[in-house]
């Protein structure tokens, strides 16, 4: 993806790509809960807009994160996979759950399938 770069701070440039407050949660939907169709990804909790979803699967792809391929008899209905490239968010997402479990009251509502888990939380 060649998108404009405000620096060459890489944490300026990760959450230029990755730091709205949709577009790691659409990726979290399809590299940790597996989701794949639009449908699905309307029916996570946090409830986005259809617009948003759409813009946000075409930003994925467009960076590499995702790719999508037709699926049933209808072609224009896609369904969406991480790459390895995407799959390389997980150590970041990780992290983020980690943090957020330590310092925000409140959280793990949203129990991760068990791959997702380290050994030390299972």
């Amino acid at each position: 993806m060649n998108m404009e770069k405000r620096s060459i701070c890489p944490i300026a440039c990760t959450l230029d790509l990755l730091g709205d407050k949709w577009t790691l949660l659409v990726l979290r939907d399809i590299v940790i809960f597996k989701k794949s169709r639009f449908e699905q990804f309307l029916d996570s909790p946090e409830k986005i807009a259809t617009n948003i979803l759409t813009d946000r699967l075409h930003k994925l792809e467009k960076a590499g994160l995702i790719t999508k391929a037709p699926y049933g008899n209808h072609r224009l209905r896609m369904a969406y996979t991480a790459t390895e490239k995407g799959k390389s968010t997980v150590p970041l997402m990780k992290e983020i759950v980690k943090w957020g479990l330590a310092n925000i009251e409140g959280t793990g509502a949203m129990p991760p399938p068990a791959e997702f888990e380290s050994p030390a939380q299972k």
